[in-house]
Formats: C-alpha cells, structure tokens, sequence
C-alpha cells in the first residue's frame, strides 16, 4: 500500500505523465470539460473534495512553474488569488479571459481534474516545471538563464 501522498489511482498515474511545460487545469465542479479530455473526476458533492485541498496535494508532488487562472481572480476572488500566489511562491503568475480557460486552455491540457469546489473563478491551471537544483546541479554543467536564480 502506497503510505503517502495521493492516494487516488487515476489521478497519481496521470501525475507520474506529466513532464515539462505539460499542463493539468485543477476546475470547479460547474467546468465544462471537454468530451475527449482526460478527465479525472473527483467530485463527491459540493465541495468535496475542495479546489485548495486538491491543489496543495498536487502541488505536493509536482514542480510547478506557471500557474494561469482567469483574469477575474485577483480581482474578483482575491483571497483564492493570494492562496495561489503563497502556495505557489516561485511560479510565474498569468491570467487569460475566463471564456478562454473555458474553451483554449481546456483543450490543451493533458490532464483535467474535476473537484467538487464551488468556487467562483475556481478553474486553475498548472505548468509542469523541473527541479532546477537537481536537474542543473551537476558539477559543470551550464545553467540555463531562467533557472540561474533557482540553482
């Protein structure tokens, strides 16, 4: 039995996929996803399990190096905003239009994950990164620019 961590088959198996620059959208229970998405559905009833709970799991296991939400969170649900920004210190923050994460941007993921949140504007997206120290921290080998600061 696996002792930590995610426990949900389907949703640890789509982690261990996951590599640089893939996306995984982490949405509400209201999100429209695609027909031929790979949709991982977690939701019970209204809210469970819960966007942040979801999230700080996920964020748990993976290397996290963007992170895209509507552009109605800051300003429409700043305290999910600033729960992002403080769990995911060190990612570079980007909006879109809420129809574009909707339509664009749930098409390009690789991985969705249904919770049971209502949670206004609560369709976050994910940029798998790398662990700059440990992939870039071989005795002479060059450090890209945009991990310098992170080596």
């Amino acid at each position: 039995m696996k002792r930590t961590g995610i426990l949900n088959a389907e949703l640890s198996g789509a982690l261990a996929t996951l590599g640089h620059t893939d996306l995984l959208l982490v949405v509400d229970a209201g999100f429209p996803v695609p027909r031929d998405a790979h949709r991982i559905d977690l939701a019970l009833a209204e809210n469970l399990p819960d966007l942040r709970t979801v999230l700080g799991l996920i964020a748990d296991e993976l290397v996290v190096e963007g992170v895209v939400r509507a552009e109605d969170v800051p300003t429409h649900n700043p305290r999910l905003d600033a729960w992002l920004r403080d769990r995911f210190a060190g990612a570079e923050f980007t909006t879109r239009p809420h129809a574009e994460v909707l339509g664009e941007l749930a098409r390009t993921a690789k991985v969705v994950v249904r919770t049971g949140a209502f949670e206004p504007w609560g369709n976050i997206g994910l940029f798998c990164g790398v662990d700059a120290p440990r992939w870039f921290g071989g005795e002479g080998v060059v450090v890209p620019e945009q991990y310098a600061s992170k080596v």
